[in-house]
């Protein structure tokens, strides 16, 4: 234990010391003389509006377009932000698609490509709702905004837990252009621009491009099926464009296109990866080695377009807007789940039986509307109130495959969502000081669902045809008040209602049910405190928070089969602390720090879940039928403690500026599971980046040069587990370094 905090301290104390990525919100500029060293306004849309976040009386951490490119400058995908802002926390055992997210330790471990999630990914108003569009890559960004706790006022249902909010630079009749490419470890390759301006004197328009490869770069050993380099590979290309109408200054219509195409492999699972009885890793293990038999069949093809239109019409004393989108997707991932190779002679990766599953999303597509009208800045009073309709349906096929390859099972699942909802929120100064917000929403959802086993991998035989047909309308709402102290410190107070709809889990490859989980409701209240200090040359925000989970809907995944059903734990808690603070120390010199703590805890004295099929060492006490009573657990992904850090320095030159930055993100152990055990619960994970370069101006065109390093300790750890054939595990990316060279034209 001791040792552990040791080594967090040194590195902290060393990205003090050291050089870092910008604070949050700091103007990506930091020697601009017109700020003279100080930090700069975060104005964020948490409310749907365009705000001072030190305003806004919600847990609110914003990244902007330069700390996103120092967080990605290895072409990484979202999961980078994990643990860089408090209480979030992202995983994924698909890999560069289908990211899971976690705020204050509320999330949803289910792999199913109908997955039901309590963080929103919010993308130009838009929300993308199936978890494959959540993995759409982060380029030519404006911000990011993480807004924490139930959000289900303004941003709807299956928002219990909060949202990520992205918003695009947007186009805009002055010309700006950028072009950027990089090369690093295992030819990973990143070619991303941007150029935008205006067409006419009423038409603008941004167009932006991203290309990211990296080669495969794992060996696989396994006897009889080795081969150099076949895994872990990936080409992702992506583009936007969006096309901006100003006819007139009451008018305007922003249109946006996008459209993704990855292929790669998937998440790498490594047999027989954990010690039994220990949390480690096995002796002499190497990420860049699998022992598979079925490795070069593995494959991950991901296909999204979509578009959106946004109207808005200022009439005076209000606006009228219109947002309407429709998403499209198709995906097929074939994975070695079990990681290893059955044989006769025992090994490192040596399993008990083979495992090669696929699931694929042939049909989905995601169509929503909302229309919001809202006052413009009125005086005291201030409201907004909107509709909303959401339609998505889609198809999933899931198959297993025996030891040639050859299909052995076959399902498929269909599902038709319709939600609809009407909203209204009010803003109210009772004095110059005081501030009240209270929203109401009343969402309601229904779902259709269809499932088949057809042919069965372990002699099940098919099923009929098992149909769910759950619905559900429930009021979500919320009530806060801030009061400004001074110009420089506001204090806040909020309480929220939440409500995440029925789920449906029915992925019948390996099981006969069709599990529904009913709606969960949470009800959440939280005290904070925003400040600006040493004459706006510092911030510090904090906060506190208890919330409770009525009916949670949980996935108890994997057991003894690849597996997930869907149970509701009767109540679950959580409280914690979150703080974020930046500090100009000079004018060239930014740091920044977030600290959260998450406790959870699941209070269901009769609930009960399948464990593991690898036996593992399961912590619990059971029942009677073997199963694992989960009261008192915390929440899986959950981790209790997160930190990060993150300095930048500029060095003036004559002809330009010397630049370092670097950032580090700490969080401590998680359960990877609903039920505890030794081996798949996590040990610590801090993770630290640096970029160093040059930037200078000629000709009113800016060029930059730098080199970058992710993972710089090459740090190794599991982050996530397979529990039902050996104790197999996958885990984090490795130490990744490359140059960049970046022009922007002006």
């Amino acid at each position: 234990m001791m040792n552990k905090f040791s080594k967090l301290f040194l590195s902290v104390q060393a990205a003090l010391l050291a050089t870092g990525s910008l604070a949050y919100a700091a103007d990506e500029t930091p020697d601009d003389s017109q700020n003279d060293g100080k930090l700069e306004r975060i104005m964020v849309t948490a409310q749907k509006r365009v705000q001072n976040a030190q305003e806004v009386p919600m847990a609110i951490s914003a990244l902007k377009s330069g700390e996103l490119e120092n967080l990605g400058a290895a072409g990484n995908d979202l999961r980078f932000m994990a643990s860089r802002i408090p209480s979030l926390n992202i995983e994924s055992s698909f890999g560069r698609t289908f990211p899971r997210f976690y705020i204050r330790g509320m999330g949803n471990t289910d792999f199913d490509l109908n997955s039901s999630q309590p963080v929103s990914l919010v993308v130009d108003d838009v929300v993308q709702e199936n978890s494959i569009l959540k993995g759409y890559p982060i380029f030519d960004m404006e911000r990011v905004e993480v807004l924490r706790g139930p959000q289900g006022t303004l941003f709807g249902r299956n928002t219990t837990a909060g949202i990520i909010k992205l918003d695009t630079k947007k186009p805009t009749q002055e010309f700006s252009a950028y072009a950027k490419a990089s090369y690093g470890t295992f030819n990973t390759t990143n070619l991303e621009g941007a150029v935008g301006g205006g067409l006419t004197d009423t038409v603008s328009a941004r167009l932006s491009v991203l290309d990211q490869q990296r080669d495969d770069w794992v060996d696989n050993k396994a006897p009889g099926f080795e081969q150099k380099d076949q895994l872990e590979g990936y080409h992702d290309k992506a583009a936007r464009l969006q096309v901006l109408w100003e006819p007139t200054s009451d008018f305007s219509a922003l249109f946006n296109a996008h459209y993704r195409d990855l292929d790669g492999t998937p998440r790498v699972n490594h047999a027989n990866a954990i010690q039994r009885g220990s949390n480690s890793l096995v002796p002499g293990f190497d990420r860049d080695t699998v022992y598979q038999n079925a490795a070069s069949r593995a494959q991950q093809d991901v296909t999204t377009k979509g578009g959106s239109a946004k109207l808005e019409y200022n009439f005076g004393d209000y606006t009228l807007t219109s947002i309407t989108a429709y998403e499209k997707a198709e995906a097929y991932s074939r994975a070695d789940v079990d990681g290893g190779y059955t044989s006769a002679n025992p090994g490192i990766s040596v399993v008990n039986f083979n495992s090669e599953s696929a699931d694929g999303l042939p049909k989905h597509h995601q169509l929503t509307q909302e229309l919001r009208i809202a006052s413009n800045e009125l005086g005291r009073l201030d409201w907004q109130a909107g509709l909303f309709y959401f339609d998505e349906e889609l198809n999933i096929d899931s198959y297993d495959f025996d030891s040639n390859g050859q299909v052995d099972g076959y399902a498929w699942q269909k599902q038709d969502t319709k939600a609809w909802a009407a909203f209204a929120s009010v803003d109210y100064d009772l004095t110059d000081a005081f501030k009240v917000t209270a929203g109401v929403r009343y969402s309601h959802d229904k779902k259709d669902f269809q499932a088949q086993r057809e042919i069965s991998p372990i002699g099940g035989g098919a099923t009929g045809i098992l149909t769910e047909n759950p619905s559900d309308g429930q009021v979500s709402w919320d009530l806060s008040g801030v009061y400004t102290i001074n110009p420089d410190m506001n204090v806040y107070g909020r309480i929220a209602r939440g409500f995440r709809a029925p789920s449906i889990q029915g992925r019948l490859l390996f099981g006969d049910e069709v599990t529904v989980a009913d709606s969960e409701t949470m009800t959440s209240a939280e005290l904070g405190i925003k400040s600006d200090i040493l004459d706006n040359r510092g911030r510090v925000n904090f906060d506190i928070y208890y919330y409770q989970l009525d009916d949670q809907e949980l996935t108890a995944v994997g057991g003894d089969t690849n597996f997930n059903r869907l149970v509701n734990a009767d109540k679950s808690v959580g409280y914690g602390a979150e703080l974020d603070s930046q500090f100009a120390i000079t004018s060239n010199l930014l740091v920044t720090a977030g600290v959260s703590y998450n406790h959870t805890e699941i209070k269901d004295d009769q609930l009960a879940v399948g464990v593991c099929g690898s036996q593992c060492n399961v912590t619990d006490p059971l029942d009677a039928n073997g199963n694992a009573l989960i009261d008192g657990n915390s929440l899986p992904q959950a981790p209790k403690w997160t930190i990060n850090m993150t300095a930048s320095y500029t060095y003036p030159l004559a002809d330009g500026d010397l630049f370092a930055t670097t950032d580090w993100a700490y969080r401590s152990s998680v359960n990877f599971f609903l039920y505890e055990s030794t081996e798949f619960k996590s040990r610590y994970l801090l993770e630290g980046g640096a970029r160093a370069g040059y930037r200078w101006t000629a000709s009113s065109t800016d060029y930059e040069v730098a080199a970058y390093v992710r993972n710089i300790t090459d740090t190794t750890r599991v982050t996530g587990a397979i529990d039902f054939n050996n104790l197999t595990g996958f885990v984090n990316d490795p130490r990744v370094m490359g140059v960049e060279f970046k022009v922007s034209f002006f």
